[in-house]
């Protein structure tokens, strides 16, 4: 049985995001989305905790989905988790220059291939970092996030 791990800060999950997911599902038996607690970037807007809720939430329609957490090494997460395959998101070609990296180095490590997917047009633009930005100064990001995300940031940034 096929299994991917689609790894990422989600914080917060977009629409460029679940598409990625939505996609992967159709393709792969077993999904398992990790949220990464990356002590080495800037501090999250929202917990680990709060980023699986979230995307609990927004997958609860796909049967096959998984939601998990780590920190730490992707691989050690992947092969502790029998994956066989991770996902990653491309929005530019930007991207793939330092995934490909992470690619190579994770499977050279691993054995674990990477599979690329190019985000959807309509949601090229999208970043997590760029959300929060905007929501940050009041904007709407009804267009960008699923609702439930929308008004967890709006909680977090008043009105």
């Amino acid at each position: 049985m096929p299994k991917a791990l689609i790894p990422g800060s989600f914080d917060p999950v977009t629409f460029g995001h679940l598409d990625v997911i939505e996609r992967t599902s159709r393709l792969f038996d077993h999904v398992l989305v990790a949220a990464v607690g990356n002590p080495g970037k800037a501090p999250p807007l929202f917990s680990l905790d709060e980023r699986q809720a979230m995307l609990a939430e927004v997958t609860a329609h796909l049967g096959n989905v998984e939601i998990g957490a780590f920190e730490g090494l992707l691989v050690d997460f992947a092969l502790a988790h029998g994956v066989e395959a991770i996902v990653k998101g491309l929005r530019a070609v930007s991207d793939f220059d330092f995934e490909l990296q992470m690619a190579q180095v994770n499977e050279r490590m691993s054995g674990i291939a990477t599979v690329f997917f190019p985000t959807a047009p309509e949601h090229s633009f999208l970043s997590s970092s760029l959300v929060r930005e905007v929501a940050r100064f009041g904007g709407d990001v009804s267009a960008m996030v699923p609702a439930p995300i929308a008004q967890r940031l709006k909680e977090r940034f008043g009105p």
